[in-house]
């Protein structure tokens, strides 16, 4: 069945290519017209198409033009619209960030990978940590910390030694980056229903930054996270290379 395709591309002049050759071969339609969206570029702009196309309800279909691709289907201009029919999807529940500056300020943003929290200033952050109210640790001194989705689990979150999670599990890791105090502590697996809460300890000294998949928050105080159960982005990946199998296999590699 013919499908209305909008093409979204990154500015690499490889995606900008991609987006001519294939606008030549399949037409293109605005976001609110088509039945699917497919992204061309990195890891970055597929999470950043996401975002931006939230309120649709339209799948989205990378095609890398990027880097390393994990969220990416292989480039391909042939027989597109049968990919398209073939594709399995997979449902991405973003997490929450809810982030108060020293001057009194609210930030909302959404995370489809991760929230990370990271010292903005040559001493290392000092952070309490409390999970649905309860504070699980008083003190962690490091470089950062971050909660990290299945989908996001290998990627910031894997560099820093933190584990990959399988894409069904409704869980989510809490891992710290070169934790100094407690020594090497590595983290934690917490229920997708917990909220987590990062108080900054002397913020002034130690300033702390916070990102939502690259969406930057500085001089926080005070962090909350929790997953947007009410939020389901919709990505498609060509037959026997979704996110499920990709997981396992970067366990291998």
């Amino acid at each position: 069945m013919p499908q209305r395709i909008s093409f979204a591309a990154s500015k690499a002049p490889l995606a900008q290519t991609a987006l001519a050759n294939l606008i030549r071969q399949y037409d293109n339609h605005s976001p609110k017209e088509a039945d699917v969206i497919v992204a061309l570029g990195g890891d970055g702009f597929m999470l950043e198409t996401l975002h931006n196309t939230q309120g649709l309800n339209v799948p989205v279909y990378g095609m890398n033009r990027g880097t390393v691709g994990f969220l990416m289907n292989e480039y391909s201009e042939h027989a597109l619209e049968t990919r398209l029919d073939e594709a399995e999807e997979a449902a991405l529940t973003p997490l929450r960030m809810v982030a108060e500056t020293c001057d009194g300020q609210r930030h909302n943003a959404l995370a489809i990978n991760e929230v990370s929290l990271l010292r903005a200033g040559p001493q290392a952050a000092r952070l309490q940590i409390s999970v649905d109210g309860r504070v699980r640790m008083d003190e962690l001194v490091c470089d950062g910390a971050l909660v990290a989705t299945p989908a996001g689990s290998t990627a910031y979150n894997y560099s820093a030694h933190g584990p990959i999670l399988p894409i069904g599990a409704e869980i989510l890791t809490l891992t710290a980056m070169a934790a100094f105090r407690p020594r090497r502590w590595r983290g934690a697996l917490l229920p997708q229903s917990a909220e987590v809460a990062f108080e900054v300890l002397e913020p002034e000294k130690r300033p702390v930054m916070a990102e939502a998949d690259a969406r930057s928050v500085r001089d926080v105080m005070r962090v909350t996270i929790r997953a947007a159960q009410d939020i389901s982005h919709r990505a498609l990946f060509d037959p026997g290379h979704g996110l499920e199998e990709r997981l396992l296999r970067e366990q291998f590699v």
